[in-house]
């Protein structure tokens, strides 16, 4: 009996503890519903979601196009950066700046494990940090112009040379009205003597 009473006060206690989170929620929720800002939250995540989809969809839209080192378009080809500037220009007229190393400079630096479908992914791929780029397009994938000889592709992050290569992720951030130009600080000049 003593047993059965002990169960069912753990019980009872367990439920109560649990249930002060819910009000809690309850509560937040029905604040934000007053104060309009569910409503606002929600819009957001919509428009982060047609944003990062719309960035996957014009990238695969370039799938095939050849590389050209300082390529900028589907006319004359792409370079890694060149292609990532396009995507982003054409889906949401945002441009960022021409190197990979200056995308690198002007975006946010996130985890790995935080990647989402387009996020920015660095590599060295020419002894120096940032010298490639390409779009995270989710499940450990993404999109680039890789090299001479070859075209916009898809690629697995997860194989040896990506992955031994990988320099870190960047998110651009994109959910002011009107998208800046993102542009690098100038470089102080030497002093003279």
């Amino acid at each position: 009996m003593r047993k059965a009473t002990a169960l069912l006060f753990a019980f009872l206690f367990t439920a109560s503890v649990h249930a002060a989170p819910a009000d809690a929620t309850d509560s937040m929720d029905q604040l934000l519903i007053n104060k309009g800002l569910l409503a606002k939250i929600d819009q957001m995540r919509q428009t982060v979601g047609e944003t990062t989809s719309g960035l996957v969809f014009t990238a695969m839209g370039f799938l095939g196009v050849p590389y050209r080192r300082g390529g900028n378009t589907v006319e004359s080809g792409f370079d890694c950066s060149g292609f990532v500037r396009a995507t982003f220009e054409q889906t949401i007229g945002l441009i960022l700046p021409r190197k990979a190393e200056q995308q690198a400079a002007v975006t946010e630096r996130i985890d790995r494990s935080d990647l989402k479908p387009g996020d920015l992914v660095f590599f060295n791929t020419m002894r120096r940090a940032f010298s490639h780029v390409g779009i995270y397009i989710g499940e450990g994938k993404f999109i680039h112009s890789p090299k001479p000889g070859s075209e916009v592709r898809v690629e697995d992050m997860g194989i040896s040379y990506w992955s031994r290569r990988f320099d870190g992720a960047r998110r651009v951030l994109t959910l002011q009205p009107d998208p800046p130009v993102l542009q690098v600080a100038p470089l102080a000049e030497p002093a003279v003597r």
